[in-house]
């Protein structure tokens, strides 16, 4: 597999550039032919496939490369065992058993996790899909079952591949950090031990930086590629003195999921850790840094800079260019550094190396921690927050108190489901009630009545205790 470059086309005697997008996986035969005396090779059918991916809801370069690595293997499959491409049905539906049998059963280092082999369903039934479509396939390997749910008050067909393995519920793969673990785990990035204090025997780097990101993703739930590479200038003010009201963050739209723009939020405590690394640790991390082809900024500010001597919105910025943007000085602006000035943007190894090192030296049932498992920590904490009406207190008291907070309105105003599908970038209320479903409504909904319960009038108490 070869990843597509257009630099230096000029020199390649065509008569114009290649319409193939930059860093688009190409599949490529032993020999290095894409026909023979046959025909065309199927390598030249998957490749052209995979330059449809853009405008056929796959506008990620990571969405490629898992496809192209699927249709890679799928083919080697093919090849092994003689079977064409585009063959038979019986002959595919033959290959696709003996390939399923060796993806989930068969040795272990060519064994497969549930969620690669759903990948490699998807990926296939996508490319054969597509392969009917040009007339290149007159069968496909996969079985469908066709049924109707209700949806919104009516019957909608619904189409099920059965080559898909059997999933548990979303609700019981969600998995979150307890408050106390969180709490574990933010001291851990800090180089702390359980009470807070210094652990002795802390060997790490940069623990600053550290906790003050991992504070950041617990209190914004933004997802890998969302927190990984923001700018320094896109970290919001400081608010003049603490709230209780969490303040807005605005995710960048190129770099969330699906480029859907979106608001979040952060508390005041998570927000003045952010301050003090860039104030502190970070400058002492400047450095000369610059990539092979940086992105030189100069006028920065909060909203865009001028970037090679032109104006640019942040926002309007891919994670591969926001990785290349240095100051006039050198030195990269990603929000996280390392050494020299140096971008960090491997936070998944990070926080792996740390709930490791939780679970060694002071909790045995620490889980392993991944980005995305702190995003659902932070939905399962604001949910909670929000069901108790902490945030609804705090935006009643903003708005008592003259303080013009941009959320207090929406917080009174809206529906606590709402709130969290807009701040986790949701389409459907529906996916958020995945986690009510988790989380323990009965006991966050019982200790807030006990709190409440000496202010209640003996007549509403009479007929709480008989309803329940």
């Amino acid at each position: 597999m070869h990843y597509f470059s257009v630099e230096g086309w000029q020199s390649w005697g065509l008569g114009g550039q290649p319409l193939i997008p930059e860093r688009m996986p190409v599949l490529v035969d032993d020999d290095f032919l894409f026909e023979d005396a046959y025909g065309p090779r199927a390598t030249r059918a998957v490749n052209a496939w995979l330059r449809t991916l853009p405008s056929r809801g796959a506008p990620s370069p990571n969405s490629w490369r898992a496809y192209a690595l699927a249709a890679r293997d799928w083919l080697a499959h093919l090849r092994r065992h003689g079977v064409a491409v585009f063959g038979t049905r019986q002959e595919l539906v033959a290959a696709l058993g003996t390939y399923a049998d060796r993806c989930l059963s068969g040795p272990v280092d060519e064994r497969l996790e549930a969620s690669s082999w759903e990948l490699q369903v998807t990926a296939l039934s996508r490319f054969y899909d597509w392969a009917q479509e040009e007339g290149l396939a007159k069968a496909a390997p996969f079985t469908v079952a066709v049924g109707k749910r209700m949806m919104q008050g009516r019957f909608m067909e619904t189409r099920r591949n059965r080559a898909r393995t059997r999933r548990p519920k979303p609700h019981v793969r969600l998995q979150y950090l307890a408050p106390d673990f969180a709490d574990l785990f933010r001291h851990g990035l800090a180089g702390l031990g359980p009470d807070g204090l210094d652990d002795a025997t802390f060997r790490g780097r940069f623990p600053g930086r550290n906790a003050a990101m991992g504070g950041l993703v617990l209190g914004t739930g933004m997802r890998s590629r969302e927190f990984t590479y923001l700018l320094v200038h896109e970290v919001p003010p400081l608010p003049a003195e603490p709230t209780e009201v969490p303040i807005p963050w605005a995710v960048p739209e190129l770099g969330a999921k699906g480029r859907k723009f979106r608001w979040t939020w952060i508390d005041y405590a998570a927000l003045a850790a952010l301050h003090s690394y860039i104030a502190l640790d970070r400058e002492m991390a400047r450095g000369p840094w610059r990539p092979r082809n940086p992105l030189v900024v100069e006028e920065a500010d909060f909203h865009g800079g001028r970037i090679n001597g032109r104006r640019t919105r942040w926002s309007s910025l891919r994670p591969e260019e926001r990785v290349r943007l240095v100051g006039p000085e050198g030195g990269s602006l990603l929000l996280a550094l390392s050494y020299g000035g140096r971008p960090f943007v491997d936070w998944g190894t990070q926080f792996r190396r740390t709930a490791r090192r939780i679970r060694e030296r002071f909790e045995p049932r620490f889980p392993d921690v991944a980005p995305h498992r702190c995003r659902h920590t932070f939905a399962m904490a604001t949910l909670e927050k929000l069901v108790e009406g902490h945030y609804r207190q705090a935006a009643e008291l903003a708005a008592a108190t003259g303080d013009t907070a941009g959320l207090a309105l929406y917080l009174l105003k809206a529906d606590p489901l709402l709130i969290l599908r807009d701040l986790l970038g949701y389409s459907s209320v529906v996916t958020t009630e995945v986690y009510l479903k988790r989380l323990d409504v009965n006991r966050i909904y019982r200790a807030a009545w006990e709190r409440t319960r000496g202010s209640v009038d003996a007549a509403a108490a009479a007929e709480f205790d008989e309803e329940f």
